[in-house]
């Protein structure tokens, strides 16, 4: 297992949608481990291929209890709507509130390309959203206002700077 680089923001691939997944095979699950161990060494919740620099239908995410990984995911079911902060390792896990749908169902494929059905609530449905978007090619701040996405620019810009000084 590896620990990837994260592709940050302005990247091209992060708005890339994802080729679909068509082989599931000992490459696939072992890119899926080494999607798991970058994800928790950067301690976030959820990694989709784009943030890896991989324009491909595949996301990792271990939330509330729900450890799963997602090849070729659609959302089938929102209802509902809940608001909280959300961010995302490739904007230096810089957050800000955002509205999502409060239950979220969707089907995906296992590493066997078998089909399965999930539903979420409250975190684990906004990080269903939050990883099936960057798979289309958008971040979370696709959804803000104009005003809250350039204040998050501004510190993620800031963030970066100090990023790069201390190396």
């Amino acid at each position: 297992m590896a620990i990837l680089k994260i592709v940050s923001f302005p990247d091209p691939v992060l708005a890339r949608v994802g080729e679909p997944v068509v082989e599931f095979n000992h490459e696939l699950k072992a890119l899926a481990e080494d999607m798991f161990e970058t994800m928790y060494a950067a301690e976030g919740v959820g990694l989709a291929a784009q943030q890896i620099g991989l324009a491909l239908q595949l996301f990792v995410m271990d939330c509330e209890g729900t450890k799963i990984v997602a090849a070729n995911p659609k959302i089938t079911f929102e209802d509902g709507e809940q608001s909280g902060d959300e961010a995302c390792l490739s904007l230096s896990s810089i957050g800000m509130p955002l509205n999502r749908a409060a239950i979220v169902r969707m089907r995906a494929q296992d590493l066997k390309g078998k089909f399965y059905e999930i539903e979420g609530t409250g975190l684990t449905a906004r990080c269903l959203q939050h990883e099936t978007g960057h798979l289309n090619g958008h971040l979370f701040i696709d959804y803000l206002s104009p005003l809250k996405r350039e204040m998050l620019l501004k510190k993620f810009r800031k963030a970066r700077r100090w990023e790069q000084s201390e190396t």
